[in-house]
């Protein structure tokens, strides 16, 4: 018990980390704290700093006989998985989440090389993983300008030359367009779609919609 005790040693130098760790989860955290997601700076952060000294702790208590300074921290890896796990979620034919849990991933990678001391690391991927967060989005909306829209419409069943008329419609202004699923009954065919398509052309793609006058219910 002893010898327990005496690994846990206090020093200045484990402030600074924890005070380091939580600057990284409050800068990770910002921008989704920002677009109100699920997991804020105060999920982050707390992530951060809890990867922190876990890695702390693991380094201690791993450094004397067991000389195994990875054993508690290697957990963390794993056990993060859980919480990202947690922010995913399928919306129909879109999946939300992903970002988030990938910067709660990074959080803890973070967090981790701040408790192990490895600073000029931390502050590498710190930087870039935050490049990334700021960068995606101007490059979505100047660069790729791509956005996806889910388009259900129905129309009568013993019409099918709508359905033609309206993929040629269309096609021209989309990027890729694929049928998801059709469901007809006793004199209605409806059809779901996942159109790819460039958001300079939103406007005129959703007027071609709407001034179809065959179509007897649109969802867009």
């Amino acid at each position: 018990m002893d010898y327990f005790f005496d690994q846990i040693v206090w020093d200045w130098n484990d402030l600074l980390k924890a005070v380091l760790s939580l600057c990284a989860g409050f800068v990770l955290g910002f921008e989704r704290e920002w677009k109100d997601k699920s997991a804020g700076f105060k999920t982050i952060s707390i992530i951060c700093l809890g990867s922190t000294l876990f890695s702390l702790l693991s380094f201690k208590l791993g450094a004397g006989e067991s000389e195994d300074a990875t054993r508690i921290a290697s957990y963390v890896v794993s056990g993060i998985g859980f919480l990202g796990a947690g922010v995913i979620f399928k919306d129909g034919v879109n999946v939300n989440g992903l970002t988030t849990a990938s910067i709660i991933w990074m959080s803890a990678a973070i967090g981790m090389a701040i408790g192990f001391g490895v600073y000029i690391i931390a502050a590498i991927f710190l930087l870039a993983c935050f490049a990334i967060i700021v960068s995606g989005p101007l490059l979505n909306k100047y660069v790729i300008h791509n956005v996806v829209r889910v388009l259900t419409v129905s129309m009568h069943r013993n019409d099918l030359e709508v359905k033609d008329n309206l993929l040629k419609a269309i096609k021209p202004m989309a990027k890729h367009v694929k049928i998801k699923k059709q469901t007809m009954s006793a004199d209605v065919l409806t059809i779901e779609m996942e159109i790819l398509i460039d958001k300079r052309n939103i406007r005129k793609f959703e007027r071609a919609i709407l001034e179809n006058q065959k179509l007897t219910e649109i969802s867009l």
